[in-house]
């Protein structure tokens, strides 16, 4: 057995030495025939290379490029990422081998002219170290430094451009020696070197050019002196001395002798073909490339023209721009139509079924009263009797009173009315319909079985009549009697939590002038009662109810404020607070409606079924009269909507909405006309019968709305308390102190004309002395600056000095207003409202119907990125030796300067309402993720957009979604990047820096290292998107390019292999961004 193994080893040896003789033969005994020819003279036959010597010469070649494998990896790291396929891309003569063949016929040794490792060596790393020098000249960057063979002592024909000689006789050397100074002597037989290859000045041997070159042997030209295509010389006095082969490759800067022709394909080096019709070529193409559908591409074309292409694009995506600019309203306004349909349809069907039963009743009262008129009670009662014999015989003799249309009509009438009259008690007798005929088999439906609009609407109409019938009936009733009457009707009536509002000695200070603005107040609001807090201009009314709720920044308080007898903070309640500000503070671009049912849906309770709610908002539309502007839009400053009164009445039924337990209002009287202000009175003593709290800062009523009132808080200036009392007790509280008000004058009107100095009061009491008269009349405490003044009266003793030092309430420790705190703040509401999923739902729709309304600037700014797309695509022209860098850069600025001036927008329009809106507890991360979301629309979209017309406009080589990648990330960057600069800076700055920060930040990503600058460039997003860019356009540069994507990116200091680090540093700047973003929105609202 050991014995065969050896016999089988010794063959595949013996074969193997064989071959390798044969190979190594071949270089001077391989010859080939033409069949023609075979029986010719030997002196007369065409020597020729066999194709297997080719392709070994061309692997002897590649293999020697391969040793520099790990040396190119480790120097040309940055421009080469996979060093076999860029190898395989410029060297790479499978199939296109030929030129070594017709090379065979001039040199039998062509093995001993191509050049070794060592003289490789010695060529690129000369080459390499001065393609980046500025300082060399293109004509001083063709010489090489001095070697074996070329030098000042040793210079041959070898060493002119495009000759070359050969090894020196019976000289042994390695192909493979890397060492440059163990290259071969080249001295002998010099000559020029073949098409195909190039014979650099400086050096004595060959070497192929690379795919997609093209190297024909020179002609001279008399009259220049060069030899074409070529700009070499022959050298002086050798008059034998002919033009060559190519002499140089490199980046095409520095030349581009050697590439491939635009408008030509060269599939060898040695052919050059030229484009045909409906195909193009760029410069050092190895094959044409079809054209794009609708661009023209004559014979010989290098770049598409895509003009009328992007023409066409233009006007496409100009007339969907226009569409949505004109029909954007259009959408809502066609559902809102559908809508009110649905909504008119439920009330007149509730409106009807009232009015049947109106006419019932009054119709079974008369039968009942003991007149006269038992005729008329026999026959009715016949009439609507429910046996149908009887009812059959009794309609022929007596008329039916209830009778609108015909007979059939009647009979479906009276049978609904008996239905009703069986089922008075029950609280969903509003669902039936009218004419139904299948109202005997129908069941009563339950709020649970309510599912369509339609059937919420009726269920929540029929509440609404229901309770205005319960309210006509008893229009005194209080809140506990509104309680029992409910019971007994078997209404599920919802308690509100109730809310008590006790402060002692409350005073506020401004922080660093140590001015007080309110001053020892004391007293307490109550549930079920509503509050006037009034007084002249300057005496802290809004001060003082910010103060109560929570709500006034800048300023240290003393005193103490409990909240139903505790000490507790009044955030931990703020989802039962409503706080009405002085400002209409709504969204424009809604309608009334959508606001009030936005903050129903984000602050009533997460269980509370949809009809409820439903009633909710539909009771407040109807509390305010608000019924005829409900699908109306709101309006802003630009943009007329409703009245000021109406948006008033809005801003109010916002709170009003969320059934709070305290309900603050500044000022919501002003502005409107008696008739709107009682309205609104109306609606809120409505909240106070069901125990709400409200107080409100009221200017000058009207002495109907002031006798509307159930507590009165009068503030003198420095805020002071004048009165804090019922309003019925007010004129016996003042005729105490001598100062009575005259007849027909309104009481508020005169007291805050005491005030402020206007009127004098009678008697010998002072406007100054009022608030001391109230701290005497409870026993509060005087401050100490205000004993003077009750030395000047007579009726009251002032306290002694001790006491007063004692009770000074300069001694109290002053604090900062209490704010909300997610972390210690707990929440006392009992209420659980939706939470941030939910409300990310309701912000998302209703983001998305404010973009849809604001249409046309979205389509504004899209018509200006395709103008810009067009413009810049047209300016700037893709160049090879900076693989479009100009272009890129461009790009860089609009995309980013238009991006950012238009995400600004997102959060800058509505800080205000989201003010509000978050101090009443509504989740701040659903606002902005809601945002958010709806802007990566616009992140996606407009890059398409810029890019539909500036890739077809410009053509780079990279292809479209490669750029289409680089512009999603840019753009999420400076999005985020916009969102802080909107949150943190005003509107107008915001603007200033989207304007400054792309162009700057450009300018130094651009600057080369020498620069003090450059110490921030790696960190600043242009430059990686521009990093991104040009690698991605790079990547496209194979073969005869492979040099200029060298020289490009080491000039422009890039990697190719940072692509994706690059993409990723943009999405992280725009996720750190945002998050910077939300930190400064949660910052900013305290």
């Amino acid at each position: 057995m050991n014995g065969e193994k050896r016999v089988v080893i010794a063959s595949w040896v013996g074969c193997l030495i064989i071959i390798l003789v044969f190979v190594g033969y071949l270089p001077r005994c391989v010859w080939c025939q033409d069949d023609a020819d075979d029986d010719a003279p030997r002196n007369n036959k065409r020597p020729r290379i066999s194709p297997l010597f080719s392709n070994l010469i061309s692997q002897r070649f590649n293999k020697s490029i391969r040793i520099y494998k790990a040396s190119i990896q480790r120097t040309l790291h940055y421009c080469t990422e996979d060093v076999e396929k860029d190898i395989n891309g410029a060297f790479n003569f499978k199939g296109k081998d030929e030129f070594f063949r017709n090379c065979q016929v001039k040199f039998i040794d062509l093995s001993n002219r191509l050049c070794t490792a060592a003289e490789l060596r010695a060529y690129f790393t000369s080459f390499i170290k001065k393609v980046d020098d500025d300082t060399k000249s293109i004509s001083q960057a063709h010489f090489l430094e001095p070697n074996r063979n070329c030098n000042l002592t040793s210079w041959t024909g070898g060493c002119e451009a495009g000759w070359a000689s050969a090894v020196n006789p019976d000289q042994k050397y390695e192909f493979n020696e890397t060492n440059p100074r163990k290259m071969p002597f080249r001295t002998t037989d010099s000559q020029p070197c073949c098409e195909g290859f190039f014979c650099p000045q400086g050096l004595t041997c060959m070497i192929p050019c690379p795919l997609g070159a093209y190297c024909p042997v020179a002609k001279l030209n008399r009259q220049s002196g060069f030899c074409d295509p070529y700009h070499y010389q022959q050298p002086a006095g050798k008059p034998n001395h002919t033009c060559g082969a190519a002499d140089m490759w490199g980046p095409v800067q520095m030349g581009s002798d050697i590439f491939c022709q635009p408008g030509y394909y060269c599939p060898t080096t040695v052919d050059k073909i030229e484009c045909p019709k409906g195909r193009f070529c760029r410069m050092g193409s190895v094959k044409s490339k079809p054209c794009f559908a609708g661009s023209r591409c004559e014979k010989g074309t290098d770049i598409p023209s895509m003009k009328v292409f992007g023409i066409m694009l233009i006007g496409l995506l100009t007339a969907i721009l226009i569409v949505v600019y004109n029909c954007s309203d259009q959408l809502m306004s066609t559902r809102y139509e559908r809508q009110a349909k649905s909504r008119e349809a439920a009330a007149r069907h509730v409106r009807e079924t009232a009015q049947a039963r109106e006419r019932w009743q009054a119709a079974r009262n008369m039968a009942k009263k003991p007149t006269g008129l038992q005729g008329l009670q026999q026959h009715l009662s016949q009439t609507f009797s429910r046996k149908a014999s009887a009812r059959h015989d009794l309609k022929s003799k007596i008329p039916n009173p209830f009778s609108t249309g015909s007979r059939r009509e009647s009979d479906k009438l009276t049978e609904m009315l008996q239905s009703m009259d069986d089922s008075s008690s029950n609280n969903e007798d509003l669902n039936l319909e009218i004419g139904d005929k299948n109202l005997k088999k129908k069941k009563i439906k339950t709020k649970k079985d309510l599912q369509t609009k339609s059937q919420i609407f009726k269920y929540a109409y029929g509440q609404i009549e229901k309770e205005k019938a319960m309210q006509e009936k008893n229009k005194n009733i209080t809140f506990s009697g509104l309680l029992s009457l409910a019971k007994r009707s078997g209404e599920d009536i919802r308690k509100r939590p109730k809310i008590e509002i006790a402060f002692k000695e409350l005073t506020l200070t401004l922080k660093g002038k140590q001015k007080c603005i309110m001053r020892s107040v004391s007293g307490k609001i109550m549930p079920g009662r509503i509050s006037a807090v009034m007084g002249p201009s300057g005496a802290g009314k809004t001060t003082f109810l910010s103060a109560l709720t929570g709500k006034i920044t800048g300023c240290t308080m003393s005193g103490m404020i409990l909240i139903n007898g505790k000490n507790e903070s009044i955030h931990s309640y703020k989802k039962i607070v409503g706080f009405v500000p002085q400002d209409d503070i709504v969204h424009g671009d809604l309608t009334v409606e959508e606001n009030l049912r936005f903050s129903a849906r984000c602050r009533l309770s997460a269980d509370l079924p949809k009809q409820d709610k439903v009633l909710i908002i539909e009771r407040v539309i109807e509390a305010l009269g608000l019924q005829g502007v409900r699908d109306a839009k709101v309006g802003t400053v630009e943009k007329r909507g409703i009245s000021g009164g109406q948006k008033k009445r809005v801003n109010v039924g916002l709170e009003m909405v969320m059934e709070p337990s305290l309900l603050i209002l500044d000022e919501p009287t002003s502005g409107l006309d008696s008739s709107s202000s009682s309205l609104l009175l109306r609606a809120l003593r409505r909240e106070a019968l069901e125990g709400v709290n409200v107080s409100m800062v009221v200017h000058q009523p009207s002495y109907t709305l002031y006798k509307m009132f159930d507590d009165l808080i009068l503030l003198a200036k420095g805020g002071l308390t004048v009165y804090h009392g019922p309003v019925k007790k007010v004129e016996e509280y003042f005729a105490g102190l001598g100062i009575t008000i005259p007849d027909r004058v309104n009481t508020p009107d005169y007291l805050i004309d005491v005030l402020e100095g206007i009127t004098k009061p009678e008697g010998d009491v002072t406007a100054q002395q009022l608030p001391v008269k109230w701290m005497l009349h409870n026993g509060y405490r005087v401050p100490p600056d205000m004993l003077h003044l009750c030395d000047q009266s007579g009726n009251s003793s002032p306290p002694s000095a001790s006491e007063s030092k004692n009770k000074s309430y300069n001694g109290e420790i002053q604090r900062d207003v209490p704010t909300y705190n997610f972390f210690t703040t707990p929440d006392l509401s009992g209420r659980v409202t939706p939470g941030v999923f939910t409300q990310y739902k309701y912000y998302l729709e209703r983001v998305l119907r404010q973009r849809t309304r604001d249409g046309r600037v979205q389509a504004a700014d899209y018509l200006i990125l395709l103008l810009a797309g067009a413009c810049l695509g047209t300016m700037a022209k893709v160049t090879d030796d900076t693989f479009g860098a100009t272009g890129y850069q461009y790009t860089v600025i609009a995309v980013s300067l238009l991006c950012m001036i238009g995400a600004l927008r997102t959060f800058s329009l509505d800080k205000l309402q989201y003010k509000r809106e978050s101090s009443s507890g509504m989740k701040s991360l659903s606002y902005f993720l809601s945002k958010d979301t709806m802007d990566h629309i616009n992140t996606f979209m407009k890059p398409l957009v810029y890019l539909c017309l500036f890739y077809f406009f410009n053509y780079p080589r990279s292809s479209f979604g490669s750029n289409y990648i680089v512009l999603v990330c840019l753009v999420y960057c400076v999005t985020g990047i916009a969102y802080t600069l909107a949150i943190s800076l005003e509107f107008s700055q915001a603007q200033l820096w989207s304007v400054l920060l792309p162009v700057v930040l450009t300018l130094i990503a651009n600057q080369n290292n020498k620069s003090a600058a450059s110490v921030i460039t790696p960190f600043v997003f242009p430059k990686w998107a521009l990093e991104a860019f040009i690698i991605a356009n790079a990547k496209e540069y194979n073969g005869v390019w492979l040099m200029t994507r060298c020289a490009a990116l080491k000039h422009y200091d890039y990697d190719i292999h940072n692509s994706n680090r690059c993409l990723w540093l943009l999405v992280a700047t725009g996720v750190g961004t945002r998050i910077i973003a939300f930190i400064c929105l949660l910052t900013r609202q305290r």
